[in-house]
């Protein structure tokens, strides 16, 4: 398994506004979000990057074009990278949610694993996702590096995964911000997280 360079895409207009955005909101990211995006390029400029893998998501997608000007680099769309389908909730607030849907709104406080979105996803077939996506990068070894563009829940997911640790307890304790950074080094004892959520670069 290769070095892996997580990234979450850079600030959309749902972010700003707080509601959810998920597989079913395919929007752009705002001009800040675009300065994000450039100054983490900056940051990754001297690295080395084999591979981008992104999110098929305009938010995603966008950030990683900005993330791999002047590297001459194909991204690869990655479906499996995507956030998960909100169905119904796409679009809200919590607080319309808790209107609309108070039990659901218990469940998303809670980071309950056993939520399903009404006309959407359950939290376990979104992240069954993130397998399928690391079987896409066996072929790479650890002397490699893979640039991952994704969004907070994927990239947590991958995160629990690789670090063996239950997504189930575990996934909503973790958080990402947008434009982060997160570094995983992969080896034959397993993976160590070298980075977490790191934003240095955007102050």
């Amino acid at each position: 398994m290769p070095r892996l360079y997580m990234v979450r895409h850079g600030q959309s207009e749902y972010n700003v506004a707080r509601r959810f955005a998920g597989a079913g909101s395919d929007i752009e990211l705002t001009a800040a979000g675009v300065r994000q995006a450039g100054l983490l390029r900056d940051r990754l400029a001297s690295e080395k990057i084999d591979a981008v893998y992104s999110s098929n998501l305009k938010r995603a997608m966008s950030t990683a074009a900005v993330l791999s000007e002047n590297r001459g680099m194909e991204i690869v769309s990655c479906p499996e990278l995507g956030e998960i389908d909100y169905g119904a909730v796409e679009g809200k607030t919590f607080d319309e949610v808790s209107f609309e849907y108070p039990m659901l709104a218990k469940q998303i406080y809670g980071a309950d694993p056993k939520i399903r979105f009404p006309g959407g996803e359950s939290f376990e077939e979104f992240t069954g996702r993130g397998g399928r996506f690391l079987d896409r990068i066996t072929k790479y070894d650890d002397a490699q590096t893979v640039l991952v563009v994704g969004h907070s829940g994927s990239i947590k997911t991958l995160v629990c995964r690789l670090l063996d640790i239950d997504i189930n307890n575990h996934w909503g304790q973790i958080h990402i911000d947008n434009a982060s950074l997160t570094v995983l080094e992969t080896g034959k004892n397993g993976a160590i997280i070298s980075l977490l959520n790191d934003t240095s670069h955007l102050r």
